[in-house]
This record gives structure tokens, sequence and C-alpha cells, in this order.
């Protein structure tokens, strides 16, 4: 337990050093920023900021803005609720849990990424061999219900033959299971990058990737406050050019883009190389498609029980906005 505690300090330290923190920290500030109109980048372990430092597309913006980041969808999503955060990337299955919570939320761009950049690890030496031998097991999943490592995870389990009650789920936060991880304290852990990849750099084996399972799309939500605010709508349409320009940027240039996001994540170079390079770069107005294939992942995960009500797809979209 002491090598536990030791060892979550230390990546707690480094995450923050990248500036990542609870959301807890930025519940306050929605009060604060009345008297002082900017614009807040919410983000997840530093990617979207390194994308956007990497291609200095935030050079010379026309308003004042900064950057909020988190460990994972669950705790940005909290902050963008108290209207804390005006712009917030996640995945599919994150933004429509997080929407029926905060109807007001609003998916205004589509990043593509890889169904590659989750999976289920184990540890190097674990006898757990395929999915199959999950039976029984204890899997833990970052970040929270309605993570796409949830939808991956059942996923794989029904390709398997098995059922969600055939496993012991439990949620814990990406920092905490990468401790627990590391100092083998747990066996099985569903997640997704840079924590997937780092574990398989460090030597985890990989079970099973999200590929066949998970549709590798990603998206820009806005806060209900800040796609209401007329005076913020030409920003944020702004802000999504700059991302979309970023990730064309990185996409050109993948070992620029690399050296930078380990540098500002303190990851090795060989985790940021395999991470970046499978990301969701590329970044586009939301399209029909989109929304449909979204749809899809909804009812599923709706009849599947990760969702406690149906989410209208459409209705949450706004089109037009990047």
């Amino acid at each position: 337990m002491t090598a536990f505690r030791s060892d979550r300090r230390r990546i707690l330290h480094t995450l923050a050093a990248c500036g990542i923190a609870p959301a807890a920290a930025w519940l306050g500030a929605a009060d604060a920023r009345a008297a002082a109109p900017e614009l807040v980048f919410g983000d997840q372990a530093g990617g979207l900021r390194a994308l956007a430092e990497a291609a200095h597309v935030l050079d010379g913006a026309p308003y004042p803005f900064r950057w909020a980041n988190f460990q994972g969808a669950a705790p940005l999503f909290e902050a963008q609720r108290a209207n804390a955060v005006d712009l917030a990337p996640a995945g599919d299955l994150p933004v429509l849990a997080a929407v029926i919570g905060d109807p007001s939320l609003k998916i205004v761009a589509t990043r593509v990424g890889t169904p590659t950049s989750l999976g289920i690890v184990v540890q190097a030496d674990s006898p757990l061999r395929h999915v199959a031998d999950l039976r029984g097991k204890t899997v833990v999943v970052s970040s929270a219900r309605g993570s796409i490592s949830q939808y991956q995870l059942y996923g794989a389990l029904a390709e398997a033959g098995l059922t969600r009650d055939d496993v012991n789920v439990r949620f814990v936060l990406p920092v905490d299971a990468f401790a627990a991880f590391e100092t083998r304290q747990l066996d099985v852990w569903a997640t997704f990058d840079p924590y997937y990849g780092t574990a398989v750099q460090r030597g985890a084996r990989v079970l099973r990737d999200g590929s066949g399972i998970n549709t590798g799309l990603a998206f820009i939500t806005a806060s209900g406050a800040a796609a209401a605010d007329q005076a913020k709508r030409p920003w944020l349409s702004d802000a999504l050019q700059r991302f979309q320009r970023a990730g064309a940027w990185a996409a050109g240039h993948p070992e620029a883009y690399a050296q930078v996001y380990a540098t500002l994540t303190r990851l090795p170079i060989e985790a940021a190389r395999v991470i970046t390079v499978r990301s969701a770069l590329k970044q586009r107005p939301v399209s029909d498609a989109d929304i449909a294939a979204l749809q899809r992942v909804a009812d599923h995960a709706f009849e599947q029980r990760m969702l406690p009500a149906k989410v209208d797809v459409r209705a949450i979209t706004l089109q037009g906005v990047g």
C-alpha cells in the first residue's frame, strides 16, 4: 500500500505539472469569468492543447482564452455542466452520457480517430489470454459509467460469448487506475489513450483493443451557456476552425506533433509517437453521417443499459458552428 501511495503521488505530481486538475477546482470559476469574458478550452490529459500549441493555431486569437485540463471525460463534463468550460473534447459515449445530465450541451464538431486508441490490458505475466478468460474476474474501467472503455468492454464481452454480469466491473478514474495497475493492485484494466498507450509501452499486454467495436469518433461540445451566448458564437466558430487546421497540420507533421505532445504531457517520446498517430486529429463540421453513427451508439448503449435514457442526437447537435 505504501508503494501504491508513493507511485500515485508521483503520477499526480506529473499530471499537476501538465495542468490536470479535478473538476472541483473549476466549479467556482463561472462566476469569476462573468466580469471578464473569455473562452475556456476543456481538455483531457493535454491532448487538444498539445495539438493547438504544436501547430501554433491559437497565436493571435482575437479573444482571451485559457485551458482547463482533466484526466477524463467525467470530471471534464462536470466542469462544463457548471459553465466553467466552454468547449470540451470527448469520445462518443461520454458525450451521450453528459447530455443526459445536461440537455443544454451541444455537439459542435466531429473529430476522427481510431478505435485502436483504447483497449483492455492485463499484466504482462497474467494467465489471462483471451477475453473469454475474464469470466468471474474484476475489470476496472476508466473513467466512469458511460465511458468509451465501458462500451469497448461490453462489446468485447459479447463477442466472446459473455455478458456484463459475467464480470465484476469497477469504475475508477484513470490516474488512480494507472497507479494501481503499475503497483499490481489490479490485473485487468479497460482504458484509453494516453493511459492505454503508456501502460502498453511499459509492458502491459493487450487482450482486445477497440477495433470493430468502437467508432473511433470523438466530438467537441459547447456548454449550453456558450452555445446560447451570441457574443461568444463567433469566438467558438473561430476556435473550431483553428483546431481543424491544427489537426491537418499534425497529420502532415507527425514527428513534430509527437515531440510537442511528449514535452507537454511528460510522456516518453516512444509512447507519444504511438498515441499521437492514432489520436483524433482530423476535425470536421458535424455531418449527417456523424449524427447517424452517434445515434447508433446511443441506441445500442441504451439497449445495453449503459445509458439510463434515450438520446436524440440530432436534437443536441449544432451544425454550422465550426
